[in-house]
């Protein structure tokens, strides 16, 4: 365990490192949930390894994810055998994605050559805290913290209807999801609130710890706004209250993901002081694809 939780430390800056940090690894352990192999080479060291998750969420979108799909030796019949290994644990899936960041090209050119295919491309945004933007909210409106045991049902009902279209979001989240979410290692207490119109919930975000270049960052997501509601300037007050919240909580900088043909919301987070710093590419291998 010890020696596969290193290999993914020593390549998590190769691939997209959400579930490959720290944090993430602590809890890890091997289940049904967590399908792991490894290759191991003549002296029992670890030169490829392969870990899928399969959690509710990926059950219901049919769309699992992998932690790490990675060799040392960049083979492909590396790749094809731990692919191997993992589909028969994929049954039920559409599609398993892993994602890669588009400086790797030569992972990225690898993996088409094993039937994984660009699905879409993500850009990672940094900005550094300053002054905290100020928050002037119209008339009616409200943004309050998210209270545990009441708010789940409105917090998902906001979230999955403004996510409904929005690629790779898809798949509704549930009550039971949010609790869990509470309870995860990168909850920060007050770091989920609510935007309400009269009374009635009509947007989302969450504040989280994460860490960006090895140093504490607070990472901004899910931001979701009714459809009724959007085009009113609803998602800029939403992220001015996490960059507010942010300050409050003393972090340096926040961070935030954003699918690249989302050109609104990229003017969003610039305009108020976020720069590009890397681009990922959504990988994707179709499971009816058999090697």
């Amino acid at each position: 365990m010890e020696a596969f939780l290193s290999f993914c430390r020593k390549h998590r800056g190769e691939l997209d490192d959400s579930y490959l940090i720290d944090e993430e690894l602590a809890g890890f352990e091997c289940s049904p949930d967590n399908p792991t192999y490894i290759m191991a080479d003549s002296s029992g060291g670890i030169t490829a390894a392969a870990s899928l998750m399969l959690n509710d969420y990926a059950r219901r979108g049919r769309k699992a994810r992998f932690r790490i799909l990675y060799t040392e030796t960049g083979d492909v019949n590396v790749y094809e055998s731990l692919l191997r290994s993992v589909l028969p644990h994929a049954a039920g899936m559409d599609q398993l994605n892993l994602f890669v960041p588009l400086a790797n090209a030569a992972a990225i050119e690898i993996l088409a050559s094993v039937r994984f295919a660009v699905q879409r491309y993500i850009y990672v945004l940094v900005r550094e805290e300053g002054q905290p933007p100020a928050l002037s909210l119209p008339p009616g409106y409200e943004v309050l913290p998210f209270r545990s045991g009441a708010d789940e049902v409105v917090w998902c009902e906001v979230r999955n209807a403004g996510f409904a279209r929005l690629q790779g979001n898809e798949t509704p989240v549930t009550p039971a999801m949010v609790q869990q979410m509470i309870r995860g290692a990168d909850y920060i207490e007050g770091g989920l609130l609510i935007l309400y119109h009269n009374g009635t919930a009509v947007g989302i975000v969450r504040g989280s710890a994460d860490e960006y270049e090895e140093a504490p960052a607070m990472s901004i997501g899910p931001l979701a706004v009714l459809p009724e509601y959007q085009g009113r300037g609803l998602g800029r007050i939403l992220l001015q209250a996490a960059l507010r919240f942010a300050a409050e909580k003393t972090y340096s900088r926040t961070v935030l993901c954003v699918n690249a043909e989302n050109e609104r919301a990229q003017a969003l987070y610039t305009g108020e002081g976020f720069r590009q710093v890397e681009a990922v590419a959504c990988l994707t291998y179709v499971v009816q694809h058999q090697i």
